[in-house]
């Protein structure tokens, strides 16, 4: 017997597209970042500009620390808060 509730039947789970775990550290990370980090408050603040809530801007603020640490990861690079600039040839 389903154990739905309301209208919508086949929602037993939630998707188990990422690791929950990781996700909470992304976003604890990202919620002190705000407060230590001035690139990171800029960033949060641009995205509560474009009006998303307090939530979702530090989601995004979390996704896009995650895209620095996998680029960083994937060039064997380490973080450096001035990002290295293109050099002319």
């Amino acid at each position: 017997m389903p154990r739905d509730s309301g209208k919508i039947s086949g929602n037993l789970r939630r998707p188990r597209r990422y690791n929950r775990r990781l996700q909470r550290v992304f976003y604890i990370s990202a919620l002190f970042s705000i407060r230590h980090c001035e690139e990171s408050r800029r960033f949060y603040d641009r995205k509560r500009s474009e009006g998303k809530r307090h939530i979702q801007a530090v989601l995004a603020l979390a996704r896009r620390r995650v895209n620095v640490l996998w680029a960083l990861l994937r060039d064997g690079r380490t973080y450096e808060a001035v990002p290295p600039t293109a050099h002319a040839a």
